[in-house]
C-alpha cells in the first residue's frame, strides 16, 4: 500500500501530512480517535504521546489492518505470543504492559531455597503461565519491529537502529513492578573516537546494579556474541560493541550453555553464505563494583538484519524474502512447544491476507516433523510449501497496487 492514511475529525490525513502533528495534539486525551483508511470503513486506533504524537494500534486489533499496512500484526495465535496474551503479557490499559516471568529481578544474599510446602496453607494459588527470558526478547524484538521486513528497511539497520528500537519498545513495559527501561541494556555502536562517554554511559545505566541491604538487582543486556575465553577464574563472554566490558560466567556454567545451545553456536561455521547472527540474553549482577556477572542467559539465532529465526533452514527463506524485497513477518516462537506449528513467515504483500509461508527440513526432529505436518493438514490452499531437499519453489506474486 502507498503513505498510511488517517481519518480524524473529518479529515484524512496521510502520516507524513506536515498537519498532523498538531491534528493529533487536538485530540489527544479526548474520546475522539483516529480511523487507518487501509480497509473499507477503517480501524479505529488511539493517540499516545512519546517525544511526539503517534497513533497506535487498539489492543487486539492488529489483524484488522490490511496486510500491507504498516499497523498489521498477525493473529496472536500464528506465534508463540498467542499463548502468553491474557496471563504473561497484560494490557492494563492503552500502550501500557505488564509481563509475568519466570526468572527474578533481583537475588537476595544469604537466603536459602525453601523446602517441601507449608503444612498450615490457608490458600492455593492457581499457576499462571509466566515468560522465559527467550519469550521476553522475542517480545521485545516483535514490538521493535525486527520480525518484520519491508524493501524500505534495506540498509537501514545497524547496531545503532538495534539500540535505539529496542530501548524505544522497553518504554511503558513493567516486570515485577519495575519499569523494563531501567534494567534493559543493549550495546551502543561503539567507536573508538567516542569509547570513553559510551563506557561512562554504560556505568550509569548499570549503576541499577549496585547491591542494597543484602539485595543484589539484576539487569538484562542484550547484545550480539563475539567470542568468549577461558581465564584462571572461569569464562569471560565478549559482546560485539562492548569491547571494554566483558560478561564473567563460572567455567562450569558457560560449558552447559555450549552443550544446551551447540546448534546455534554450529549455525555460525554452517555454509549458508550469509552472515548469522547469535545474540546473547543475559540477566546480569555486579560482582564488584563495574564486573559484571552472567546470572541466566539464553541465546538466539537471526539473520544479518537482525530478524530473529528458529535455525539456518529458515535463512534461505527469509533471505530470499529480502533479495526479491518483499514485505513479510516472522512468527516467533516464544516459549510453545514447537515452532513447527507456525507459518515460518507471513508474507504481507501478496493480497488482501497474509500468506502462510513453511519450510520442510528433513533435518527437524521427528516430533517436529509431526507438528508441520500437522500445522500442513490444518491450512488451506493459500499456504505456501518449501521442502528443503527440493528446489525452493516460486513466492506467490506480488499482488497489484
Amino acid at each position: 500500500m502507498n503513505i498510511q492514511r488517517f481519518s480524524i475529525k473529518g479529515c484524512i490525513l496521510g502520516v507524513d501530512d506536515p498537519k498532523l502533528q498538531a491534528t493529533l495534539a487536538q485530540i489527544h486525551e479526548t474520546p475522539e480517535r483516529p480511523r487507518c483508511l487501509c480497509v473499507p470503513g477503517g480501524v479505529e486506533m488511539y493517540v499516545a504521546h512519546h517525544r511526539q504524537f503517534v497513533i497506535k494500534r487498539m489492543p487486539e486489533t492488529g489483524s484488522q489492518h490490511h496486510p500491507g499496512c504498516p499497523s498489521y500484526e498477525p493473529e496472536f495465535r500464528q506465534s508463540g505470543l498467542g499463548e502468553l496474551v491474557g496471563e504473561a503479557v497484560l494490557e492494563s490499559e492503552l500502550g501500557s504492559i505488564e509481563l509475568r516471568v519466570d526468572f527474578p529481578w533481583t537475588r537476595t544474599t544469604g537466603r536459602g531455597v525453601p523446602r517441601g510446602e507449608s503444612q498450615d496453607a490457608s490458600e492455593v494459588e492457581v499457576p499462571r503461565r509466566r515468560m522465559s527470558l527467550r519469550a521476553l526478547t522475542h517480545f521485545l524484538f516483535e514490538r521493535a519491529g525486527f520480525n518484520r521486513w519491508s524493501p524500505a528497511m534495506e540498509g537501514k539497520r545497524n547496531q545503532g537502529v538495534l539500540h535505539k528500537y529496542l530501548q524505544e519498545a522497553a518504554e511503558s513495559i513493567v516486570v515485577k513492578g519495575v519499569a523494563l527501561t531501567e534494567r534493559l541494556y543493549v550495546p551502543e555502536p561503539f567507536s573508538e573516537a567516542g569509547k570513553a562517554a559510551t563506557a561512562q554511559r554504560r556505568r550509569e545505566k548499570l549503576a541499577v546494579l549496585r547491591p542494597r541491604v543484602g539485595l543484589n538487582p539484576l539487569a538484562l543486556v542484550i547484545g550480539e556474541f563475539k567470542a568468549s575465553d577461558v581465564t584462571p577464574l572461569g569464562r569471560r563472554v565478549w559482546i560485539k560493541h562492548m569491547p571494554d566490558a566483558p560478561l564473567l560466567m563460572a567455567a562450569k556454567a558457560w560449558e552447559r550453555i555450549e552443550r544446551v545451545f551447540a546448534p546455534l553456536f554450529e549455525a555460525r561455521d554452517a555454509d549458508v553464505g550469509q552472515k548469522v547472527r547469535l545474540m546473547v540474553v543475559a540477566l546480569i549482577r555486579a560482582r564488584r563494583e563495574h564486573t559484571y556477572e552472567i546470572d541466566v542467559a539464553s541465546l538466539m539465532l537471526t539473520s544479518e538484519h537482525w530478524i530473529p529465526v528458529e535455525g539456518i533452514h529458515e535463512l534461505p527463506l527469509v533471505q530470499a524474502l529480502v533479495d526479491q524485497q518483499r514485505r513479510f513477518v516472522k512468527p516467533l516462537r516464544y516459549d510453545a512447544r514447537s515452532a513447527a506449528s507456525f507459518p515460518n513467515a507471513l508474507l504481507l504483500d501478496a493480497g488482501a491476507s497474509p500468506v502462510p509461508l513453511h519450510v520442510v527440513s528433513a533435518y527437524l526432529d521427528p516430533k517436529e516433523q509431526a507438528a508441520k505436518a500437522l500445522a500442513l493438514k490444518s491450512g488451506d490452499d493459500t499456504q505456501w510449501i518449501w521442502r528443503t531437499n527440493e528446489s525452493m519453489p516460486e513466492l506467490p506474486a506480488r499482488a497489484r497496487p
